[in-house]
């Protein structure tokens, strides 16, 4: 690394931790390992030819099969330090305090007086997280018992826990297993969570930096940096409290009037979504982003109803719906454009379908001749151009700015709901359906 002048820092992407504001870098993390590299450069005399760290945004189940395989260094996103990730990487001293692994729960959660309540219920958390194997020893306890299990439900990778807790605070999902001190961080902004200190999945956890097995010089440059940096820390503190102050937040797709607009439109989006083989609830995502699913909507820029589309882009030749006044031929518009974007600018074999999809929901918002240019420097810049998330992403948010980005997150968490949503519909009723049988 001295001799290559490059410190490699892996993290997640996203608000507070590593996020772009144009060309400009910010975030927890970048700060942190700014820090980190005057540090070093001191340490090292460096004072003309200077030793630099860069950083690599990655999914986050990405972070340590990028480490191990030597895509990075460093890898920094709130890691807990668990026997399972001590087994492939090493960690430093840890970085916060114990923590524990508690129950956050917003406004749509039934009431819940112990950990035991939550038998029978599904819980959604990231496969990659400790969270997942904090709800499988539960199960097991909960097995051996002879109560009914916890269903966990695998959430996207791309959602990291204030994705999460937003979604609680709107009351798209009734609650999610979170540290503790990263719920009560947020409690300022989102008002209508709940942390439960006394639900707690794991205790005495601590999070820490991680580095490949066998770096011990590495490993004691970490170690001597933390000593001054780590949480509890003056400059630990003012970065931490920095970084978290944000009002730009998603709305509860899952709010009654709003999901009664989905309830009555979701055949359209059936349809129209199968015509042009989109996921339908992908497509009403993106409507309620637009519009909050209102045909009565309108823009200052002149866009229309449901889809916000210009008549001007519905008339064009490659749409070829000029009046768009009515809820179907609005959606029906909507989608055929999503279609023309996706099948003119991102029909490429090397580009999965659910990237094409990213790509094309980016276009709709920043236009589709920039997000392709994008994807080129990208690629200059060492990023996956074939993928949104983390990558192309990176650069859209440092050339575009940040709605683009915003823009193609919400979409996604109203998918999750969405998708959430009606499989619990679809598991009562046939619930319903096999009590009325065995009646």
């Amino acid at each position: 690394m001295v001799e290559r002048r490059v410190v490699r820092v892996l993290t997640v992407y996203g608000l507070g931790r590593y996020y772009l504001e144009g060309v400009q870098q910010k975030g927890l993390v970048y700060e942190a390992f700014k820090e980190f590299e005057e540090f070093l450069n001191k340490r090292l005399k460096n004072k003309t030819i200077r030793l630099h760290v860069v950083f690599i945004p990655v999914a986050r189940n990405e972070l340590i099969p990028a480490l191990i395989n030597g895509r990075g260094d460093i890898a920094v996103a709130g890691l807990t330090i668990t026997p399972e990730r001590e087994e492939v990487v090493d960690f430093t001293d840890p970085t916060t305090r114990e923590i524990s692994e508690v129950l956050v729960t917003g406004p749509s959660a039934p009431p819940i007086k112990t950990i035991d309540d939550l038998a029978g219920h599904t819980v959604s958390v990231r496969r990659s997280s400790s969270y997942y194997s904090s709800l499988q020893a539960l199960n097991g306890k909960l097995a051996e018992e002879g109560k009914d299990l916890i269903q966990i439900e695998e959430s996207s990778e791309y959602l990291e826990d204030e994705d999460v807790l937003e979604m609680v605070n709107a009351g798209m999902l009734p609650w999610a297993v979170v540290d503790d001190y990263k719920a009560h961080k947020f409690t300022d902004m989102f008002s209508e969570i709940e942390v439960r200190d006394d639900i707690v999945f794991r205790a005495g956890g601590r999070l820490g930096w991680a580095v490949r097995k066998n770096s011990p010089q590495l490993l004691a440059e970490l170690n001597l940096f933390l000593k001054s940096h780590r949480q509890g820390t003056l400059l630990g503190n003012v970065l931490i409290n920095r970084y978290y102050r944000d009002a730009n937040w998603a709305q509860n797709a899952l709010e009654a009037e709003h999901y009664d607009r989905l309830n009555r439109l979701v055949k359209l989006f059936q349809k129209y979504g199968d015509q042009y083989s989109f996921d339908y609830l992908i497509v009403a995502a993106q409507g309620y982003q637009e519009s909050q699913l209102n045909q009565n909507a309108r823009s200052n820029a002149g866009a229309v109803g449901i889809m916000q589309l210009l008549p001007s882009t519905a008339a064009d030749p490659n749409v070829g719906i000029p009046d768009i006044s009515e809820e179907e031929p609005n959606i029906h518009a909507g989608i055929r454009y999503l279609n023309f974007i996706r099948t003119r600018y991102f029909n490429d074999p090397e580009i999965d379908p659910l990237n094409q999809t990213l790509f094309a929901l980016a276009s709709y918002n920043a236009g589709p001749a920039r997000i392709a240019s994008l994807r080129k420097k990208a690629a200059e810049k060492g990023y996956d151009p074939n993928r949104w998330f983390d990558n192309v992403e990176v650069v859209v948010a440092r050339e575009v700015g940040s709605e683009t980005v915003k823009y193609v997150s919400n979409i996604l968490k109203y998918y999750v709901a969405y998708s959430l949503s009606l499989r619990r519909l679809y598991q009562r009723a046939e619930e319903r359906e096999r009590e009325g049988l065995s009646d």
